[in-house]
């Protein structure tokens, strides 16, 4: 049985990417039949190329009762009015990222969800790609022993685009900055994999281009057992390659390709995508999983799990609640940044930024 479903904004372009796969593969079983955005333009180029019908106002998508679900994936000034609009409607929700601008307002949508009792999940890529999925196993599994240390690089080549300072991207009142909108995923993939740490340590710095801040950023997650987490975000990078390390008592695994500059360049013959090392082994074993040939693959990729949510067939990606976390980990670096101190991840300062 198809469920209909509503596009509410279609800024963060990802949308078009699980949205083409719904689109293309019907058997997945979501037809998106209306589209709306703030620019009309984009409403319509995007409602065309999703086979939808435009919407000129948000009511022609909550007020239709043949329409069970939307996807919010706006600017993320206006995630939080969406969601309370969409929940006070009963539809089901996915959510793009980062989930809000302020930890108030994530309050306010973990607030809507519960209160109307609809299926809300964040739509996190990184938790639906396959070979983070056999990351998180392996470390639950412990086959490299006791994980000590972890490291994500992220990045993206957006900020050596001299347009880009023109998109609505790099406009603070509709999404603070890159690092909130980008490093918002590793961060997430981190809370997804060992929960939420006690402490965070982070710089930010801009590094390209003066008016467009942030592109530049590490944050050292600490936990309770003492084990310390890096999330490295660049967004002026033109190439890479690792993206994911986790180094443990006995062992270490190693991930490649995994985002946009490192899947651009060619790779060398028999590079695996993810591997790993177990001492007392005489070599790496290799993950039989296999990495995209582009990014874009990746965030397509979405479109199965999230049509299984919107289904009924599985659980949320990620729950009101867990994103909610996500952003006080993000937001947290901010505080820091600014600060110069290590920051408690419920420091109450982090509703001030």
């Amino acid at each position: 049985m198809s469920v209909n479903v509503g596009i509410l904004g279609f800024a963060h372009g990802h949308v078009m990417g699980y949205g083409g796969n719904w689109a293309k593969y019907p058997e997945m079983g979501v037809n998106v039949k209306k589209g709306w955005d703030t620019d009309a333009g984009r409403a319509e180029n995007g409602a065309k190329a999703l086979n939808a019908q435009k919407a000129e106002k948000i009511e022609e998508i909550l007020d239709d009762s043949d329409i069970q679900a939307v996807v919010i994936s706006s600017e993320t000034k206006y995630h939080v009015e969406l969601v309370e609009r969409a929940a006070e409607a009963g539809k089901k929700i996915i959510l793009y990222k980062p989930m809000a601008l302020t930890l108030e307002g994530a309050d306010r949508i973990v607030a809507a969800v519960e209160k109307y009792d609809v299926p809300m999940t964040m739509g996190w890529q990184m938790r639906t790609d396959p070979q983070n999925i056999k990351i998180k196993q392996l470390i639950k599994d412990k086959t490299i022993g006791d994980a000590y240390a972890y490291r994500r690089r992220h990045a993206l080549s957006t900020h050596l685009s001299p347009d880009f300072c023109k998109t609505w991207h790099a406009a603070p009142e509709l999404n603070r900055d890159i690092f909130a909108d980008d490093a918002s995923h590793p961060i997430d993939m981190l809370n997804w994999i060992f929960g939420v740490p006690e402490t965070v340590m982070a710089e930010l710095s801009t590094m390209h281009t003066p008016n467009v801040p942030n592109d530049t950023g590490v944050a050292l997650f600490k936990y309770k057992n003492g084990m310390i987490a890096e999330i490295s975000a660049y967004f002026s990078c033109s190439a890479s390659e690792i993206t994911t390390e986790v180094y443990g008592a006995k062992g270490a695994i190693q991930q490649y390709y995994g985002d946009g500059p490192s899947t651009r360049l060619p790779r060398p013959a028999g590079q695996p995508g993810l591997k790993w090392f177990v001492e007392g082994e005489s070599d790496w074993t290799s993950s039989e999983i296999p990495s995209p040939k582009g990014h874009g693959e990746r965030i397509s990729g979405q479109a199965q799990p999230l049509a299984d949510f919107l289904q009924g067939k599985r659980p949320p990606i990620c729950g009101a609640r867990e994103g909610r976390d996500s952003l006080r980990m993000l937001l947290a670096c901010y505080v820091s940044s600014k600060t110069g101190e290590r920051v408690s991840i419920d420091d109450a300062r982090i509703y001030d930024v």
